[in-house]
C-alpha cells in the first residue's frame, strides 16, 4: 500500500509540473512579455526592435526641405484668387502639379528660386482642387506634400457687377456703381474693402441706396482728364452670414471732357456746354403736360444707334388713358433713368414741335430722321457728340426731380446725405 502511495504521489508532482510548463508556453505565445523578448525568447520582439532602428535609421536621413500648401487639406470655402499657393523652406520645389478632381490640369507658375508655386488664374467656384508637391534639400533628399481642398460655391459667395468698365473714357458725370448679387448686410466690411481714387486727388465716398447697391462719387463732377481707379479686394470678405467676397481686381478708367447739357422744358430748348463754353443750341421737345419729363441731373448710362420703345414697358397703355405707343426703330436713343427717361431722336413727330411743344411721354426729343443716317440732323449731332457718363440736367418742368438711385443720378443727393449712407 505504501508503495502505490507513493507512485500516486509523483504522478501528481509529474502532472503539475507539465501543466506548470504548458501554462508558460502559453503566457509566452499570447502576451509576448517584455522579460521573454529581453531574453532573447521572443521572435515577435525582435522585430519590433528591428523595426524601431529602420524608422530611426529613416528619420535621421529625412529630408529637410518643408513644404507648406495652402487653403489647408480639407478647407470647403476656399477663395478663388489668391488662397492657393505652396512654399517651402529648407529647400526647393522640384514639382508641383494642381488638379480638378476630374483630371484637369490647372496651370501654374514656379517661382525661379523654387521657393513657392502659384497658380496662373482664378479658381473656379464649387470646384474641389488637389495639390501634390515634391521639394528637394541640399543633400537631394526628396520631400512631398498633398493636399485637396474645395472652393466657395455661389450660394455662399457674392460678387459685385460694377460700371463703368475697366480702360473705358466716360464723361465727368459717370460714378462708380456696384450691384452686388446678394443682399450685403455687413455693409461696413465690403466698404471698407472697395476703394475708389482720382488722380486728381479729389476725395471719393461711397454711399449705400440698398442692400445690394453701393455707388462712389466725388462731391463734384470728376475733373476732366483725370484717371479714376478701383480696387476690389473683396476675396474673403465677409458679407453677411454665409457669405463671402471672391473678387479681387483693380478696374481704371478715364474722364474726358467736361460736357453737361441744359435741356430747359420751359423755353424747350438745350445748350450743350464743353469744357464750360456753349457749343450748339438744340430745340427739343420735352415730356407733354400730362406725361412731364423729370426734372434734375442725368448721367448718360447707354447708347443705342436704334432701338425700340414699348409704352407698355413703363406703364403706358390704352387702358390706363395714358396714351400707348409701341415705336420698333428710335433714332439715336441715350438713357438717362433705369425707369425708362431716354434723350432721343424724334423722325415721328413734325418739325414745327421741336422747340416750341413738348409732346413727349417723359422723354427729351430731338429732331432726327428715321434710320438714323442722317448726320445733319440735331438728334445724330448730339450722340455723336455724347459719351456714356455726359450729364443732362433738367430745369423748369412740371416734374418732381428725379430720384438719385433712379439710374445712375446721384448727384441729385446732398453731399451731407451721400456720406451718411457711407455705411447705411
Amino acid at each position: 500500500m505504501e508503495k502505490r502511495v507513493m507512485t500516486d504521489s509523483k504522478r501528481r508532482r509529474a502532472l503539475i509540473a507539465a501543466s506548470a510548463v504548458l501554462s508558460g508556453v502559453l503566457v509566452l505565445s499570447a502576451c509576448n512579455d517584455s522579460d521573454g523578448a529581453d531574453k532573447g525568447t521572443s521572435s515577435a520582439g525582435n522585430s519590433k526592435a528591428s523595426q524601431g532602428q529602420v524608422d530611426a535609421a529613416a528619420a535621421k536621413d529625412a529630408s529637410e526641405a518643408r513644404i507648406a500648401i495652402t487653403p489647408k487639406n480639407g478647407t470647403t470655402d476656399a477663395g478663388i484668387n489668391k488662397d492657393a499657393k505652396v512654399t517651402v523652406s529648407g529647400g526647393k520645389l522640384t514639382k508641383v502639379a494642381m488638379t480638378t478632381t476630374e483630371g484637369t490640369e490647372v496651370p501654374g507658375t514656379l517661382a525661379a528660386d523654387g521657393s513657392s508655386w502659384t497658380p496662373d488664374g482664378q479658381l473656379k467656384r464649387s470646384t474641389t482642387y488637389k495639390i501634390m508637391a515634391t521639394a528637394q534639400d541640399a543633400k537631394g533628399r526628396e520631400a512631398h506634400e498633398n493636399a485637396t481642398f474645395s472652393t466657395v460655391s455661389p450660394a455662399n459667395s457674392f460678387i459685385g457687377n460694377f460700371t463703368p468698365e475697366d480702360g473705358s473714357t466716360v464723361g465727368v458725370g459717370m460714378p462708380v456703381s456696384i450691384n452686388f448679387d446678394k443682399a450685403i448686410t455687413n455693409q461696413r466690411a465690403v466698404r471698407e474693402a472697395i476703394t475708389v481714387t482720382s488722380s486728381s486727388g479729389q476725395e471719393v465716398v461711397g454711399h449705400w441706396f440698398s442692400p445690394t447697391r453701393l455707388d462712389f462719387r466725388p462731391e463734384q463732377y470728376w475733373q476732366p482728364g483725370s484717371t479714376v481707379t478701383m480696387k476690389l479686394a473683396l476675396d474673403g470678405v465677409e458679407g453677411g452670414p454665409g457669405i463671402t467676397g471672391v473678387q479681387d481686381k483693380t478696374v481704371t478708367f478715364k474722364i474726358g471732357r467736361n460736357q453737361v447739357s441744359v435741356v430747359d422744358a420751359k423755353t424747350k430748348t438745350m445748350t450743350v456746354t464743353r469744357d464750360g463754353k456753349t457749343v450748339k443750341t438744340i430745340p427739343i421737345s420735352a415730356g407733354s403736360p400730362e406725361n412731364p419729363t423729370y426734372n434734375g441731373q442725368m448721367v448718360i448710362s447707354e447708347k443705342f444707334k436704334e432701338t425700340r420703345m414699348d409704352g407698355s414697358t413703363v406703364g403706358f397703355t390704352k387702358s390706363d388713358g395714358k396714351g400707348e405707343y409701341d415705336i420698333k426703330d428710335v433714332p439715336h436713343a441715350m438713357r438717362l433713368s433705369t425707369s425708362g427717361t431716354f434723350i432721343h431722336g424724334n423722325y415721328w413727330g413734325a418739325d414745327s414741335i421741336f422747340g416750341n411743344a413738348n409732346t413727349s411721354h417723359g422723354c427729351v426729343g430731338l429732331n432726327d430722321a428715321k434710320g438714323a443716317n442722317d448726320p445733319n440732323q440735331p438728334g445724330a449731332w448730339f450722340y455723336d457728340n455724347s459719351m456714356i457718363g455726359d450729364v443732362v440736367v433738367v430745369q423748369n418742368s412740371p416734374d418732381k426731380t428725379i430720384k438719385p438711385d433712379n439710374g445712375l443720378n446721384g448727384w441729385n443727393m446732398s453731399w451731407a446725405d451721400w456720406t451718411a449712407g457711407a455705411t447705411a
